[in-house]
């Protein structure tokens, strides 16, 4: 049983897209055929807990080619929430919806000053490429600012998933070579 999406929470400012990696035209998500929201605690266990309801529930709707790769997303968004986002007896917020033209995920947490943007880590950097993983995943996604914090969201479409392996690769010396 999903739960239902339930408007507690500030509507998100309808301020320009942010997000370094443009995507095709936005897709209509106002009017999802199946939708869940659920709020998390700020544990490390939440994450592992919002990647598995995520995976389940986009293969429950039909949508079983997406599941790893929603799963994914949640897993990424959820951790830069939790280690960059969240505060103190705070909860995140994770939801999916499902539309006839797009599935969304959004990950919501209450700190909203400091936005993810992607960028080329170091080699040895064992942080920082978490967007270029939802950049290479996604079709689209993007920041939108709140009353409190902020949502970061991504989109697939409904066709077949395309990742961009040339954005995780980095920088021609880091690429393996043929």
């Amino acid at each position: 049983m999903t739960t239902p999406h339930i408007p507690d929470q500030p509507e998100a400012d309808p301020g320009p897209e942010s997000g370094p990696l443009p995507g095709p035209a936005a897709a209509d998500v106002t009017r999802p055929l199946r939708e869940d929201a659920l709020d998390y605690t700020p544990m490390a266990k939440s994450v592992t807990l919002a990647r598995r309801r995520t995976a389940r529930l986009v293969a429950e709707w039909g949508r079983p080619d997406l599941a790893g790769d929603a799963a994914l997303l949640v897993s990424e968004l959820a951790s830069n929430a939790l280690l960059h986002g969240c505060l103190r007896g705070r909860l995140f917020r994770v939801r999916i919806a499902l539309a006839a033209t797009a599935l969304r995920i959004e990950v919501s947490d209450p700190r909203g000053e400091r936005r993810p943007v992607a960028r080329t880590p170091a080699a040895d950097e064992k942080f920082g490429r978490g967007p270029l993983i939802v950049g290479a995943l996604a079709d689209r996604w993007g920041v939108e600012g709140r009353t409190v914090g902020e949502t970061v969201w991504a989109e697939f479409a409904p066709g077949p998933i395309r990742c961009r392996v040339d954005v995780l690769a980095g920088p021609a010396e880091h690429a393996p070579a043929d």
